[in-house]
């Protein structure tokens, strides 16, 4: 009897961290499936959630690779690059302004800046963008977006009208903010922004007293970062007749977020949701009698809105069964997903060293594969 034809597999795996793209691991995942149950479609839509990786999986869908030269968070020249794809440019402010771009010992919130991220803003303009897709995960800065800002031409003077120098902190002098020079493109740019957090700009839940910590920032330096912060908010609502300090994920990337929201009026999304929305997710799991996802490591920070956790969701809407792949698995991680019907395995053998792991994930990841869809789909 010949094996029927009508089983679709979506796979969804975003990176695995260090060792495999997020197309890496989707064509491992489709490897094992087809050798465990040969006759399956793959519908393969590698994944992103507005982080890290998130312009890899645009490119290796076909967008053109872009590489522009930027000032680093520090300043120092970086060589940043976007997707274009049409008329649409994907960003990630991570390739100007990340905390990967710096050593550990270079972590400084005081003195970083988003001034790349604005200059990446610009190239894509320069050639020709009209919607962006921003992805703003893994900042170094907590600048509120003033250095992205003085690059596309806002001018930030002190009580004297005279520009502001220096870092964040000298933004406490802040008397008024000259928006003559503010590229006019953006007023004919639909901006959209991938974001995995709903913190405020301040207070105890914004930017600097969540993540600034995490960014180099020392305790005695947290009030000050804060209300600096929330007096630049001041200013803006001054300016701009309006306060989105408050919005949900004005507190991203440093309080990029809100700059994002109040001087380039961009909408705001859960990173997986859009990226699903760009890639047609929703579209392939429709008839799907399986959906395989993944990520280098599923952890407590897996649970809320990482990609594991956001097409989960969206299978589970469409009745679809989910596992998820990955290197390294909390107990409590797990726990949590196999209570929300979501079957996780960790694809490593017991025992496996982290080298040994990363250097065959892409073996261990279509072995686990394999074994998964035998159970798995012999069984619809």
């Amino acid at each position: 009897m010949n094996e029927p034809t009508s089983r679709k597999v979506v796979i969804a795996p975003d990176k695995f961290k260090g060792s495999l793209t997020a197309t890496e691991a989707a064509r491992a995942i489709a490897r094992g499936v087809l050798i465990g149950v040969p006759r399956t479609e793959c519908a393969l839509c590698p994944m992103a959630d507005g982080g890290e990786g998130t312009v890899d999986v645009f490119l290796e869908r076909g967008a053109v690779r872009k590489v522009t030269r930027v000032c680093g968070p520090l300043g120092a020249p970086v060589d940043a690059i976007f997707a274009l794809n049409g008329d649409t440019a994907i960003l990630e402010m991570a390739r100007a302004s990340g905390l990967g771009l710096l050593e550990p010992s270079q972590y400084d919130p005081i003195h970083t800046d988003t001034f790349g991220t604005g200059e990446l803003i610009r190239a894509a303009l320069d050639v020709g963008a009209k919607h962006l897709i921003v992805g703003i995960g893994g900042s170094s800065t907590n600048d509120a977006g003033t250095g992205m800002l003085r690059a596309l031409g806002v001018r930030f003077l002190d009580e004297h009208g005279r520009d502001i120098e220096g870092g964040i902190l000298s933004y406490e002098r802040l008397g008024a903010i000259d928006l003559r020079d503010f590229d006019s493109r953006i007023r004919r740019t639909v901006i959209e922004v991938a974001v995995d957090v709903d913190n405020p700009l301040c207070g105890p839940d914004g930017a600097t007293f969540t993540f600034a910590a995490q960014k180099g920032a020392a305790s005695k330096q947290l009030e000050q970062l804060d209300r600096t912060l929330a007096h630049i908010a001041d200013v803006v609502a001054q300016t701009i007749v309006q306060d989105y300090r408050n919005a949900p994920g004005a507190g991203a990337a440093g309080g990029l977020g809100f700059a994002l929201l109040a001087f380039l009026g961009a909408g705001m999304e859960p990173g997986v949701q859009l990226i699903a929305r760009e890639c047609g997710l929703e579209e392939l799991l429709i008839g799907a009698k399986l959906c395989m996802t993944g990520e280098g490591k599923i952890d407590q920070q897996t649970l809320h809105g990482k990609t594991v956790d956001g097409v989960a969701k969206m299978a589970q809407e469409r009745d679809v069964p989910v596992i998820a792949f990955a290197g390294i698995v909390s107990n409590q991680a797990a726990d949590e997903l196999r209570h929300r019907g979501i079957e996780v395995a960790e694809i490593a053998p017991p025992g496996t060293s982290v080298k040994e792991s990363i250097r065959s994930a892409a073996t261990y990841l279509e072995i686990a594969a394999r074994t998964a869809a035998v159970r798995m789909l012999n069984a619809i």
